[in-house]
């Protein structure tokens, strides 16, 4: 996230498939074979540790003050640079007769969402980008937090509450540095759950934070949790989780995050918390977790499973790029013995590697009626979804599309299928993959809801020099081999308008969930809306839009 004159991420972009051949060794070619009997297999240890129950205070309301301007140092993720001479993977050619076979549904539901004019107005007239796009949906209730607002809709788009700033979820000062939120609706035990970084007023000290609502309205009071991120003798630290990614099973609650230097460039890699899911549902004040450090040091973290149905582990799946020059290999991870987390044990946490298309991180996208292009990020997996006995993964990548002379920023996607042995991972094979690209078009931050079934449906911003950043999505039908054509929900009502000396930034992710009482998906990503949801100044003008598509 970014405040008003203050430097974001600086996430690097560049790729080069060319040299992948170079790059593999022969130990981690042998193991990344997708077929492969005995992959080779990488084991995890980790600590025990208990969260913090947050003591309750009254919401800072009003305050005359701006928030607090955290001093990020520019962290650059282990890649390079785009380069335009790149190679980079082609999206295959669509008969015209399957895609009209896979045309996609209509919207069932269509709304505007969070906006940067709520941001500001819940946070002291300062503006945010980005909106970093969280999504759940329970009970007949829709709750969206992004950077620096949320508020609780019914499923018709019907507005109940809000907006409110984003810190008052979390029961911490409205002028407090928090960025990244993501939630899940747990139909099981109809508890909401949702989770934010968050730093001190000095820069010194960091957390995760958990907010738990013991109940199937989301609206009153939620109970706080929070897990220390400092790592005081880390690397550039004091440090923080960036972007932590949620996850959840019957058994626990998983957050995975990067450890940057709060004040300073350095990265120390991935890390991963277990917390007992039975312990965060009663209330217990000390809920029991494990934690997994440093599980990288040259990739991002690999993204926990939003689980459907009662898996036989918690599963994770992860791109690799260590070297920011395009890879065709992905992680797939599995903990075990879960169960021991609530139990003071230590579960099982284990990886393999296996081939998979190319990917390689995307090159900016232009956008109508601007010179400036947006970020399309890099291509660390987005959003990680376990359903019917397949995980499935996307992230965004450079690629060239059937009948294009030009590289664009598209999606790849992954159903990937896992098998366990008796002490964990023993390998993993992809069931289907493929990309979302289209001619002339940039399709940026994907995140993909399946079924049990087969079906699929996509969310991403489609932008281009002919068409402001809009919303769009598309559905893969159960058999078929990619997703059918994009239908735009939503148009953009202009450009992305930042300050002309910093590029404008999009992202940092979409977000997709299941709609738990039919065949069908929530979906949600940014886009811009009319100028009544807009900021007051048209600077850093982005909205945000939900849809509801059908699957089946």
């Amino acid at each position: 996230m970014n405040l008003t004159g203050v430097g974001g991420l600086g996430v690097a972009v560049a790729a080069s498939l060319a040299t992948i051949a170079a790059m593999l060794v022969p130990a981690a070619a042998q193991a990344s074979s997708g077929g492969s009997p005995s992959p080779a297999v990488t084991r995890y240890s980790g600590t025990r540790g208990v969260a913090r129950l947050v003591p309750r205070h009254k919401p800072a309301v009003g305050a005359s003050s701006a928030p607090r301007v955290l001093r990020r140092g520019a962290r650059r993720l282990p890649s390079g640079h785009y380069s335009a001479a790149e190679a980079v993977p082609g999206a295959p050619a669509t008969a015209s007769a399957a895609l009209a076979a896979a045309a996609t549904s209509s919207a069932l539901v269509n709304f505007n969402g969070v906006s940067s004019r709520d941001s500001q107005f819940t946070n002291f007239e300062q503006t945010f980008e980005p909106p970093d796009q969280g999504l759940c949906k329970g009970n007949g209730f829709v709750l969206e937090p992004v950077n620096s607002a949320y508020r609780i809709y019914r499923t018709t788009g019907k507005s109940l509450r809000g907006p409110f700033n984003i810190n008052d979820l979390f029961n911490v000062g409205g002028k407090e540095f928090t960025s990244d939120p993501r939630c899940w609706f747990d139909p099981s035990t109809q508890t909401w759950f949702a989770t934010i970084l968050f730093l001190n007023d000095s820069s010194t000290a960091s957390s995760l934070l958990i907010a738990v609502r013991h109940n199937s309205d989301p609206r009153g009071l939620w109970t706080e949790y929070s897990i220390d991120t400092t790592d005081p003798t880390g690397k550039g630290c004091p440090c923080f989780g960036d972007q932590p990614r949620i996850g959840i099973d019957q058994t626990n609650l998983y957050v995975t995050a990067d450890e940057f230097s709060i004040l300073g460039p350095q990265f120390n890699g991935a890390e991963m918390w277990a917390i007992d899911k039975s312990d965060l549902v009663n209330g217990v004040v000390s809920p029991r977790f494990v934690s997994f450090p440093h599980l990288t040091t040259d990739t991002t973290a690999p993204q926990p499973a939003l689980s459907t149905g009662r898996p036989d582990a918690e599963y994770f799946l992860s791109s690799l790029d260590p070297n920011g020059t395009g890879d065709n290999r992905i992680g797939v991870w599995a903990m075990t013995n879960r169960d021991q987390v609530g139990l003071g044990g230590m579960p099982d946490l284990s990886s393999v590697v296996i081939n998979s298309e190319g990917y390689a991180i995307p090159p900016p996208a232009p956008q109508k009626g601007a010179k400036s292009k947006l970020d399309s990020g890099d291509d660390r997996m987005q959003q990680t979804q376990f359903v019917g006995g397949t995980v499935w993964g996307e992230l965004t990548t450079a690629v060239q599309p059937a009948g294009d002379s030009s590289v664009r920023a598209g999606g790849a996607w992954f159903q990937v299928k896992p098998r366990l042995g008796s002490a964990g991972i023993a390998g993993a094979s992809i069931v289907r993959q493929g990309y979302i690209a289209a001619a002339g078009k940039y399709e940026m931050y994907p995140a993909v809801q399946p079924d049990a079934a087969g079906n699929a449906a996509v969310i991403f911003t489609q932008t281009s020099s002919a068409r402001f950043p809009s919303v769009a999505y598309a559905t893969l039908k159960a058999g078929r081999s990619n997703f059918g054509p994009a239908v735009v929900a939503a148009e953009g009502a202009g450009p992305y308008n930042r300050a002309a000396s910093n590029p404008p930034r999009w992202g940092d992710y979409s977000f997709a969930v299941p709609d738990g009482t039919s065949d069908s998906a929530w979906l949600a990503t940014e886009y811009i809306p009319p100028k009544s949801s807009q900021t007051t100044t048209g600077i850093r003008n982005w909205g945000t839009r939900v849809i509801k598509v059908p699957l089946g």
